[in-house]
């Protein structure tokens, strides 16, 4: 009898090793799933320290946080090397997809535009969204057109009997560092000139024709 219950005791306790370190194998196998490039990981929130080259990237789930070493980091982070650990730190934007740091966005996600390191639902005034981007280009509006220019032809002034006259306008200075596309800067148009210059000899009308002789008219009177 007591044969029987030592032999009983035993199935039991076997089972339970059993049991145990299947329980064992399958966290380990959780454990290393999570715990890729981890140089130090924990069983409830994943990578604590990754290896030189990777980057932790920390995101919660309620109250719980775990971490994952990757290579890059996903779209709203940003890498940050450090001395210990390199890190994903999160944009400040949630409207921006790609950021140099936490304030200055690179890339806004969809229904956003860029401008300045910022993400705006409509680009802000004085400015417009450029063809085929979503990024915010400051308009160029150019000062007041100058008065129009002596009517030239030729660098000269006068002589001939058409020329042109011109007028220009500025551009603002931050508009011409950016490369800002802007509207016309010069116009032209055609004016009439002086014929002759002041000093200028002129010849008369009439000179080098030769005076024509009125034919003489006979009278005839009858006998």
């Amino acid at each position: 009898m007591q044969w029987i219950i030592f032999m009983l005791l035993l199935f039991i306790s076997s089972m339970e090793m059993l049991t145990q370190n299947r329980w064992k194998k399958q966290a380990s196998a959780g454990l290393l799933e999570n715990c890729t490039g981890c140089v130090l990981c924990s069983e409830d929130n994943g990578c604590i320290t990754c290896h030189h080259r990777l980057f932790l990237l920390i995101w919660r789930d309620g109250i719980r946080q775990y971490g994952m070493c990757v290579h890059t980091c996903p779209p709203g982070y940003f890498g940050v090397r450090g001395l210990e650990v390199n890190r994903c730190t999160k944009c400040r934007s949630p409207s921006c997809e790609s950021c140099f740091s936490r304030d200055f966005c690179m890339k806004c996600k969809d229904k956003f535009y860029l401008y300045k390191g910022q993400c705006f639902r409509q680009c802000p005034p004085g400015t417009a969204a450029q063809p085929g981007t979503r990024e915010c280009q400051e308009t160029c509006e150019p000062g007041p057109w100058s008065e129009w220019s002596a009517c030239t032809h030729e660098s000269r002034t006068c002589g001939c009997k058409w020329g042109v006259e011109t007028r220009v306008r500025e551009v603002p200075e931050a508009a011409r560092e950016e490369g800002t596309a802007c509207p016309a800067l010069l116009e032209t148009r055609r004016c009439r000139m002086k014929k002759h210059c002041p000093g200028e000899k002129t010849e008369p009308k009439n000179k080098g024709k030769k005076r024509q002789k009125k034919p003489k008219t006979e009278r005839h009177t009858g006998t």
